[in-house]
């Protein structure tokens, strides 16, 4: 039966029929669809309206087939219901060709809000020619309509014609002029902009502030402050305004003052706050602003995981994310992409999956950038097969997600299948850039592929408008002497366009150890010296390739110029995950761990079985003048064969052990890991400070290219991927199991810091993302340990 309009109902009903409207209205806005429709429902009389509203809330909460079955079985319509039909199905791209017919098949003449609808539709899907064929069709418009055509040109950058459109209006009210002011500003007219803002018939504080951000987008952050000054009225959009403008500019102490001042601590300010004090490092004033906020937002908790994660406090940044998960704080983009990248620098892979269904959960696997940095994280974590699967399944692909996997391949020891990516990427279309070549560039390096890397290199300035550049010529030379063509390596230096920075002469150096040519290493360390005098890497290094060719003395001569010069090498670290715990494990000292003695068996088990094998240790990789027996024994103790120990004894057969290391593995480790997966027949992964180790039965995927010359030369703190305050971070974390002390190379006031945070307990309501289970930095065995054994499968019959 169809309803009477309200016009028609009792007196007595009406009131009670608009105020249940309403209340539809007011729910659905506030995205409690079910609670609308329950409204709906339980109303005695509706009128059209009532359905209107209903409509209107199943489109705003995106339910677009419930509103097209509630609008096929409405007993009557009006021009509102169209209307509301028309602007929800202009809320898709898809639909937008059924809002078309729906406006056509209005049995009412349409009205400028009908047109209107579809034309913000339009712009809203960036389809310009045919909202500007619409916007010329429409019988009549006002100033609606324009200002919906005028923000879509402006949008797409085509100023000039929104200008013609603006001066064509017959009535242009505040909205106009201040959408016309914001277009100028964000294509970077700030002398036009002042002169519109000027002419302004009225101003309001949105145009205010319109302008104030204007001039702090464009680098006049003083003009923007005194305009600020004069400002008739302020509100906490205008004082945001001013603060991001600082931030933008850098002037993080100026925002802080203005911060400070400022009346209300609005959300999008503090958070603003925030993101400034991470950029500059604060993370402690970042976190006391974070602390003090009433309300956050997901915004909120996105700035302090960004500056948590820019600043090296991973740990902290993988707390704090599990914390706003537990609060029922849906992640958002910036949030999600920065878990992700902590995640890769640690290589927890399983704190990577539960990111990943998170990202499900949301729908952000859509999503190219968050993406990207899943396949990033994949790869950094060992898991290129996951990270493939991923790749493929994302269309349409971007040229980060390309580089992604090409450089991922290089790093897994598959060169092959590296440049097959790169030539695929070619074949779709898409135009390498700088990165892809590097990429590129290291998978011949890895692999040694030096008529491939020649004719890569050659074809950069020949089929592509981009110059090579010193990362570029870098991979040149680690492919060229890690290839034995230490002197053509050289000689590129000597000639090249560009001046080598330390990365080049890094890579050179790097070849001279692998090759044991001291004499152009003599020069590489001397050239590294000038560029970084403070950073022990080449002197390290340098002691390293004496030691190698037997020159005993001029290597003691090194290590006692380091020791007056108070230069610290990185400590070798290495970690394995298991359990949701990282058990970390540094060179020489196993006797801390909880389960040392159990580590310690294992390890003479595989002395045991080396030796049966053939295996002998290499003292060339000992810097110390000592016995051939001391050498061994030295080497044994190596960070990497402590966590490969570990892992046989606890990564249940069948399940690949997965270990990390911050620096580069030493070639003697190399070998015996190799021989340790084939005694033991288990599936190995390492990852150093450059590339992947896939060792098994007996190879490994670098093919015996283990000495990796890296694009961050020596492990430098300000580059490397586990820098040393991000150690002190990590080791005196409660998540983390920790295996000695060591002295790092930051400074002391740095560590300082991570000590004392690492220390301070959790919020029992912040739960951390491992279980805890540091007790003290000095643990002795438990009384009444059992001393575990793995199950090792050896070859020899005995």
């Amino acid at each position: 039966m169809r309803l009477p309009p309200v016009r028609f109902l009792p007196s007595s009903a009406a009131p009670a029929v608009v105020a249940a409207n309403a209340r539809i209205a007011h729910l659905a806005r506030a995205g409690n669809i079910e609670g609308a429709r329950a409204a709906f429902e339980a109303m005695p009389l509706r009128t059209t309206a009532s359905y209107n509203a209903l409509l209107a809330g199943y489109f705003r909460n995106r339910l677009p087939d419930a509103a097209l079955g509630l609008f096929r079985r409405m007993p009557s319509r009006d021009l509102a219901s169209y209307n509301a039909l028309i602007s929800g199905l202009s809320l898709r791209r898809q639909t937008l060709p059924d809002a078309a017919a729906a406006l056509a098949s209005i049995p009412f003449p349409p009205s400028v809000v009908s047109f209107t609808s579809l034309l913000r539709g339009y712009v809203r899907h960036g389809l310009l020619a045919d909202a500007i064929r619409l916007f010329q069709q429409m019988p009549e418009r006002n100033h609606v309509s324009y200002t919906v055509l005028l923000g879509g040109l402006l949008d797409a950058g085509r100023v000039n014609e929104a200008r013609r459109l603006f001066d064509e209006m017959p009535d242009r009210d505040v909205v106009a002029w201040t959408a016309m002011l914001s277009g100028y500003c964000q294509a970077g007219r700030i002398t036009e902009a002042r002169a519109l803002f000027d002419e302004m018939p009225k101003r309001n504080v949105v145009s205010w502030t319109a302008m104030i951000s204007g001039y702090a987008q464009n680098g006049e952050v003083n003009l923007a402050r005194k305009l600020f000054e004069v400002m008739p009225e302020r509100n906490e959009v205008s004082w945001t305004a001013m603060l991001v403008g600082y931030i933008q500019a850098g002037h993080v102490e100026d925002a802080a003052e203005l911060f400070n001042a400022m009346p209300e601590h609005p959300v999008a300010a503090c958070n603003a706050m925030m993101v400034g004090f991470g950029q500059r490092g604060m993370v402690d004033a970042a976190k006391t602003v974070f602390e003090k906020m009433r309300e956050r937002d997901d915004g909120t908790w996105s700035a302090m995981i960004k500056a948590y994660e820019q600043n090296e406090f991973l740990m902290e940044a993988l707390s704090t994310f599990r914390e706003m998960l537990w609060r029922g704080v849906r992640p958002n983009y910036p949030s999600v992409i920065s878990i992700l990248t902590v995640c890769a620098a640690l290589a927890v892979l399983d704190y990577g999956r539960e990111v990943h269904a998170a990202m499900l959960r949301c729908s952000f696997d859509m999503d190219v950038f968050a993406v990207s940095a899943l396949i990033t994280m994949y790869i950094k974590c060992g898991n290129l097969d996951k990270a493939k699967r991923v790749f493929h399944m994302f269309e349409p692909k971007d040229i980060v997600m390309w580089n992604s996997m090409i450089t991922g391949y290089a790093q897994h020891g598959l060169g092959e299948q590296a440049l097959g990516i790169f030539h695929d990427m070619r074949l779709a279309g898409m135009s390498p850039d700088g990165i892809t070549y590097i990429g590129a560039l290291t998978a011949c390096s890895y692999t040694g592929k030096v008529k491939e890397g020649r004719e890569i290199f050659n074809s950069m300035t020949v089929n592509s408008s981009i110059r090579p550049g010193a990362e570029h010529y870098s991979c040149m030379v680690d492919l060229l002497g890690r290839s034995g063509l230490v002197e053509e390596a050289f000689d590129l230096i000597k000639n090249m366009p560009v001046e080598p920075d330390a990365v080049i002469w890094g890579a050179l150096m790097g070849a001279c150890r692998m090759h044991r040519n001291a004499e152009i290493a003599e020069v590489a360390a001397k050239k590294l010296l000038e560029l970084e005098p403070g950073n022990a890497g080449p002197y390290v290094l340098l002691s390293h390739i004496y030691t190698s060719v037997g020159r005993w003395e001029d290597a003691s001569k090194m290590r006692k110029f380091i020791s007056s010069r108070n230069l610290n090498k990185s400590p070798g670290c290495s970690w394995i995950e298991y359990d949701k715990r990282v058990h970390l494990f540094t060179s020489g000292d196993v006797l801390a761990h909880p389960e040392h003695a159990a580590i310690l068996r294992i390890l003479e088990k595989l002395d045991g079985l080396l030796m049966e094998s053939g295996y002998s240790a290499d003292g060339s990789f000992v810097l110390h003048d000592i016995d051939e027996e001391q050498k061994s024994h030295s080497l044994r103790y190596h960070s990497e064969r402590q966590a490969v120990a570990y892992g046989l004894l606890k990564i249940p057969e069948g399940m690949p052990i997965r270990v990390m290391k911050n620096l580069r593995v030493c070639g003697d480790c190399h070998s015996a890991i190799k021989l340790i997966a084939k005694i033991t027949s288990r599936e190995i992964i390492l990852r150093d400070a450059n590339r992947f180790h896939h060792f098994k039965d007996g190879f490994c995927s670098c093919r015996d290219y283990w000495i990796q010359v890296s694009k961050r030369p020596f492990d430098r703190e300000v580059h490397h991927p586990l820098q040393a305050n991000c150690i002190w971070s990590i080791v005196l974390s409660r998540s983390w199991v920790w295996s000695g002390v060591v002295k790092l190379s930051k400074s002391s006031c740095t560590s300082l810091v991570h000590f004392v945070r690492a220390l301070q307990p959790a919020p029992p309501e912040a739960p951390l993302p491992f279980r805890v289970e540091l007790k003290s930095f000095d643990w002795a065995p438990a009384p009444g340990e059992v001393e575990l054994e793995p199950k090792l499968c050896q070859t020899d019959p005995k």
